[in-house]
């Protein structure tokens, strides 16, 4: 619901729009050379800079000019009077720029709004360009020296830059988490959890059926527990996101992502652990001296390109793991088939390789360091998600489409061979 003030700061553009209108008056400036000269040994810059804040207070005269008649000159049907001048300010270039606004009131003593000024006061997108410059990685305590561009300009102090911020990353991440999903399709869905400064960030990539790579939605929990995995999952079905639809699941290889993903995609849904985060898994249980063997193994192994092959392979190495270390041994028999899953699917080579593990969201992670790098202290509340979300869409405008996307249709295919039937989907939508 809008505020009073809003409804009169937009009745006052539209009057003045309907004035510019109706009349188009023009509006004159002069400016004296020698003021110019010495604008211009300062730069360009500077000269557009003062020339433009004279053209804002000539605007703002003739508005006046049209809302109460011109001075000293009697106008017996005048509806509104001249009332002085205050401070006010215009947004220019992310910055507030100090100048005198004319003051305009009714004959029933009502404040009139002028238009121009409303459109100098709202200017540019001020959070917008602080959140900007902030993903760039400018710091807040550099903003106001990095940015300044009038030498009377003010709200550029840390704390301000500060407010502007947490405004602004709260807006984005509330339109990544609210982004509708009922239009989107997509042939792969990846989720990961990742340790993210003391706290586990949960985050959902999908895939699409053109290969583009889209942020779906993040979650943040002291843990990777099925209850922070089930609630992201559930948020995407209720923006619009069809469970129903085949497409292969790829997970980091906790137990919170695969009971969360078979309870809301079902017991069929074909599910890909993460290759990546299996041989870490494994190797952190062996000494130094049999880590390169058995990381060789494992690696020839997933470069396979037969099911079976590499089925018969892995199970041969789990008995030999058996004996070497019964840890490790366990490590690589807890999921051990759905490793293999985009071999079991024929995924083509290419495809294959962006799918066998979850790198796609951690290199978008690394991109959501990057942006974080100049956060010296991290507090609670929505801090941790508004930068991750930030980053994350940071992320999300440099990412190309998923090598091996003109193989999609191939795996769509065999994925459409594995759809529920009606009854299937009926029960877990009851189920849910």
């Amino acid at each position: 619901m809008k505020k009073p003030y809003q409804i009169e700061s937009q009745r006052a553009v539209k009057r003045l729009e309907e004035m510019a209108a109706e009349g188009n008056p023009t509006v004159q400036m002069v400016l004296p050379m020698a003021e110019m000269i010495g604008w211009l040994r300062k730069g360009v810059g500077e000269l557009i800079r003062q020339a433009g804040l004279q053209i804002i207070g000539l605007l703002m005269d003739e508005e006046v000019g049209q809302l109460v008649g011109e001075r000293s000159r009697p106008l017996p049907e005048r509806k509104a009077n001249r009332w002085g001048t205050e401070r006010g300010y215009c947004v220019v270039m992310g910055q507030k720029v100090p100048l005198e606004r004319p003051r305009v009131r009714s004959t029933d003593d009502r404040e009139i709004r002028l238009g121009t000024y409303e459109l100098f006061h709202r200017g540019e997108p001020l959070t917008e360009t602080v959140w900007e410059k902030l993903m760039l990685g400018l710091s807040t305590r550099k903003y106001g020296e990095a940015v300044r561009q009038f030498t009377e300009a003010y709200g550029l102090e840390k704390s301000a830059v500060s407010e502007h911020f947490i405004e602004a990353s709260r807006a984005k991440l509330k339109g990544l988490m609210e982004r509708r999903l009922n239009k989107m399709k997509f042939c792969a869905l990846l989720v990961d959890a990742t340790p993210f400064e003391g706290q586990q960030m949960v985050a959902a990539l999908g895939i699409g059926y053109d290969g583009t790579k889209t942020i779906l939605g993040i979650r943040q929990g002291a843990t990777e527990n099925a209850t922070v995995v089930g609630e992201l999952l559930g948020d995407l079905m209720n923006r619009g996101l069809d469970f129903t639809e085949p497409r292969i699941y790829v997970l980091d290889g906790g137990k919170a992502l695969h009971s969360a993903v078979k309870k809301y995609a079902g017991e069929a849904a074909p599910i890909q652990r993460c290759q990546v985060h299996k041989r870490r898994n494994v190797l952190d249980h062996l000494t130094d001296d049999d880590k390169p063997i058995i990381a060789q193994k494992l690696n020839s192994i997933y470069a396979m390109e037969d099911y079976t092959a590499a089925k018969t392979a892995l199970d041969g190495l789990h008995r030999e793991l058996l004996h070497l270390n019964p840890s490790a041994a366990r490590s690589l028999g807890e999921g051990l088939d759905e490793t293999l899953t985009v071999l079991k699917l024929h995924v083509p080579e290419q495809l294959r390789k962006s799918l066998a593990s979850t790198n796609l969201i951690e290199s978008a992670f690394s991109i959501v360091e990057t942006v974080c790098r100049n956060v010296k202290r991290w507090h609670g509340g929505d801090q941790r998600e508004r930068w991750v979300g930030s980053g994350l869409l940071v992320a999300e405008k440099q990412f190309r489409r998923v090598r091996g996307y003109k193989q999609i249709p191939a795996l769509l295919r065999v994925l459409e061979t594995l759809k529920p039937s009606r009854k299937e989907v009926a029960m877990r939508r009851k189920a849910s």
